[in-house]
């Protein structure tokens, strides 16, 4: 099978192609576009001459394409799942749910696209201001370069796509190269539900080499870009005026209080979900846990125990929870960072060892938090639980990270956890939730190397837009 590029509206096929593998299986799946920087180019004149159509089209207009996209998708939904699942490797019932979400994501779009409204200010309120009234509106951007991961290559490209045609944008997309299949098809889905011609391209590819394009070219208005903090800081820096959203690492962690001993095993069962959906491979993967001293041994016991049960496998098999990382070197990595945790005095309670292209779900514990496992993106399966005194020792420890992306904790003690609330430095906290939580019309973003800007259907939108001001003298 040949996948090419999507331009003005249709696929077509690039001069050159690179294989694409099934992570687990190593099964040749497909060949795909290595688009060059001319294509690069001729999607964005396309996405710019389309943007006159965009911008022309009513809100009810783009509200009808993102209801009829969302509902195209529900109808292929079995058919997405399948492509995210092998060329993701992505577990099957983790696929579907991320097809769903995709979904609700496009309606979620579809109805803010409804609600673009601006403010009316009174210009009388300062002096000269008599006999004026005044309002703002929100305008369109104009190409949005959109710049995707892997790991949700369906949902967190349209987290970018799904705000871009709400406001009245045209977008580019440079997916992952591991992951150009869920792209193509939602290129497809959205021309089907009546997109203009060239308002939406795909360009899979190298992508140092696309992305420079997308950067230096004064046509893309705006870059929007989920990956790591050492690809996101390139951007910043060279993007000069361009507006620019980064969704980058994360080392999300967890506190659980003494409050919480009736609880224990409910809490066990949804870190053990936090730390090992889709392999880890999250942002928001519940990387570190912290318990309170008095809870410590029961929950450790009980998390190793369900850890156990947890099935490594082929993605396609219902019951698979953890399967293939994405790469061989992910693979590596991640048993490199377990070692080095290992001669640095962690103990491996379970797990720490290689399976396919993949490593089995782990626990560590009385890990120090210089180790790599501990103040780095793992973005693997595994997790470590350390032992800490009250909440201010699980404060210091949650905050001694270069990340702030997410973080949760659990807790019966309301005056505890809102203060935990307010100290912790990241960009949403949790409460009595593990911190791999994400509903997609909330905010969404981190501090500190977690990003820059914020994501989350209605929040996009307005770094989607431009706001301007409209005055009217009726005393002249």
């Amino acid at each position: 099978m040949k996948k090419g590029l999507f331009v003005n509206g249709a696929e077509r096929q690039a001069g050159k192609n690179y294989p694409l593998y099934h992570p687990h299986t190593d099964e040749k799946l497909a060949d795909i576009a290595e688009s060059s920087k001319r294509d690069m180019d001729e999607a964005i004149s396309s996405a710019e001459k389309a943007f006159k159509n965009m911008k022309a089209l009513t809100s009810r207009e783009r509200a009808d394409i993102l209801f009829q996209s969302a509902t195209l998708l529900d109808k292929r939904k079995q058919e997405a799942a399948d492509i995210i699942s092998k060329e993701a490797c992505k577990p099957m019932k983790s696929a579907r749910n991320e097809v769903n979400r995709t979904v609700q994501t496009l309606r979620f779009s579809a109805e803010e696209a409804k609600r673009l409204n601006g403010e009316y200010l009174s210009l009388d309120a300062a002096e000269g201001g008599e006999g004026r009234d005044a309002f703002t509106i929100h305008e369109p951007l104009g190409v949005i370069g959109a710049i995707t991961p892997f790991n949700f290559p369906l949902n967190l490209t349209t987290h970018k796509v799904g705000p871009a045609v709400a406001a009245g944008n045209t977008v580019v997309i440079k997916p992952a190269e591991q992951t150009p299949l869920s792209s193509l098809l939602l290129a497809d889905i959205f021309t089907q539900a009546g997109l203009p011609a060239g308002a939406i391209a795909v360009i899979p590819g190298d992508g140092p080499a696309l992305g420079e394009v997308m950067i230096n070219d004064e046509r893309v208005k705006k870059i929007s870009f989920t990956g790591s903090p050492e690809v996101g800081r390139l951007i910043k820096s060279q993007a000069g005026l361009k507006r620019v959203t980064l969704e980058l690492g994360s080392n999300a962690a967890m506190y659980v209080d003494q409050s919480c001993a009736n609880e224990l095993e409910n809490i066990v069962d949804k870190a053990v979900a936090g730390a090992f959906m889709y392999n880890g491979q999250v942002c928001l993967s519940t990387q570190r846990i912290y318990v309170h001293e008095e809870l410590f041994d029961l929950f450790k016991q009980s998390f190793v125990e369900k850890t156990k049960k947890v099935k490594f496998g082929d993605p396609s098999e219902e019951d698979t929870m953890v399967s293939s990382l994405i790469t061989k070197k992910s693979q590596q990595r991640v048993l490199d960072w377990i070692d080095e945790a290992k001669k640095g005095g962690a103990n491996v309670l379970t797990g720490g060892q290689s399976n396919r292209n993949g490593v089995l779900p782990t626990v560590l514990t009385n890990v120090d938090r210089r180790e790599k496992i501990s103040c780095n993106e793992v973005f693997g399966p595994v997790v470590l639980i350390n032992k800490v005194n009250d909440a201010n020792d699980a404060i210091d420890n949650i905050n001694d990270s270069r990340f702030g992306l997410n973080a949760g904790l659990f807790s019966n003690n309301l005056q505890q956890a809102m203060k935990m609330a307010h100290q912790l430095e990241v960009g949403q906290v949790l409460i009595n939730d593990v911190p791999t939580l994400r509903f997609d019309h909330m905010p969404y973003g981190g501090v500190k190397d977690s990003g820059y800007g914020r994501e989350g259907v209605k929040y996009a939108i307005d770094e989607m837009t431009e706001l301007k001001m409209i005055s009217i003298n009726y005393e002249r």
